[in-house]
């Protein structure tokens, strides 16, 4: 096949991706305001997240902790079970190389892009930006996308912080649990006894996470030649973060997570374009406990708000009214059950 025939198909391949990837983002809508918050996880019996000797993480003053990645990958699995295309997530491929090509592997960067996309990386950048703006955990975290081909750095809309536990009465616990099998280490002293292993949990903890969604990040990306159908961070991936937020730490019921679920989440919504900062919100939050029923009290954002209350657009606040009550008297907040998004009358 001639040369000019091999260029000519190559740039109707491009041609009908564009095309493609235009018609898929016609019904999105760029957002334009920004967005601050809190998203609150309770964790009872379980560990949210752990370091890599198993116990809940900790800073160096003792402090318990869970990390923006632990958060992350939450949402990230939620999405994943809804159909979303999410590149930043383990996903495992059977074969290697040599003696491994029969065992089961973790994918790398490139084998993931792969997988996600039926292709190898490009030496377009332009190319692998309009693929990596499909998939919503780079649309709403970013990404460093750093391969043989590429090395894309894309800092995210959507920063969330460490979300420190702010109840003061936790504690860790380890329970001692038996396995079924005998020690394999046969130079062991107890080769022939069944193995003992641990499990670490937390009695209760409360994390609350600060977040904030700056929909300008991406401007800048927005008309670039190559990817001229982009149109910056948009209303659908700012609502998928808002579905997974809510739910994320529910869905993610495994052995060591069971018994952590979100228990509130309050979303700040400004105005279009107006000029909207506030410091994370996480430092004025406090979480009393009364009887069987937990309080997280709000009470101190109060001045926040009313100090930049002429750009606030609206309130949302989403709670377990079940097992919480979220102390929060700002005129006009909207608050809905989290579970069923029904709206409740508790303030």
């Amino acid at each position: 096949m001639p040369d000019c025939w091999r260029t000519i198909g190559s740039m109707k391949s491009r041609r009908r991706l564009q095309i493609k990837l235009m018609k898929e983002r016609i019904q999105m809508t760029k957002k334009t305001n920004r967005v601050v918050g809190l998203i609150g996880i309770v964790s009872r019996m379980a560990n949210w997240n752990a370091d890599f000797s198993g116990l809940p993480k900790t800073t160096s003053n003792g402090q318990i902790f869970g990390s923006d990645k632990a958060l992350k990958y939450s949402i990230k699995r939620y999405w994943e079970e809804q159909g979303h295309k999410v590149l930043y997530i383990r996903s495992y491929k059977m074969g290697g190389k040599g003696n491994d090509a029969s065992k089961l592997q973790p994918r790398n960067l490139d084998e993931r892009y792969e997988h996600l996309f039926g292709e190898k990386v490009s030496k377009s950048s332009a190319e692998v930006l309009s693929r990596l703006f499909q998939c919503v955990d780079v649309m709403n975290f970013g990404a460093t996308f750093a391969v043989k081909e590429q090395n894309i750095g894309l800092a995210g809309p959507v920063q969330i912080g460490q979300g420190f536990n702010k109840f003061e009465f936790a504690n860790v616990e380890i329970q001692d649990i038996l396995s079924p099998f005998r020690n394999s280490n046969e130079d062991s002293a107890d080769k022939d006894a069944t193995s003992i292993g641990k499990k670490r949990t937390v009695d209760e903890s409360h994390y609350i996470y600060p977040f904030s969604v700056n929909p300008k990040h991406y401007d800048s990306y927005v008309e670039l030649e190559g990817i001229a159908d982009f149109e910056g961070y948009t209303e659908e991936a700012y609502e998928a973060f808002k579905q997974g937020a809510l739910v994320g730490a529910t869905l993610q019921n495994t052995n060591s997570k069971s018994g952590a679920e979100n228990a509130f989440a309050l979303f700040v919504e400004f105005k279009p374009d107006v000029p909207s900062y506030m410091p994370n919100l996480d430092p004025y939050v406090k979480v009393i406990k009364q009887k069987d029923q937990v309080i997280y009290d709000l009470s101190a954002i109060l001045p926040l708000l009313e100090d930049v209350q002429e750009y606030i657009d609206h309130i949302e606040l989403y709670v377990n009214p079940y097992a919480a009550a979220v102390e929060l008297k700002y005129p006009g907040v909207q608050t809905y059950n989290i579970f069923t998004r029904k709206e409740l009358n508790l303030l």
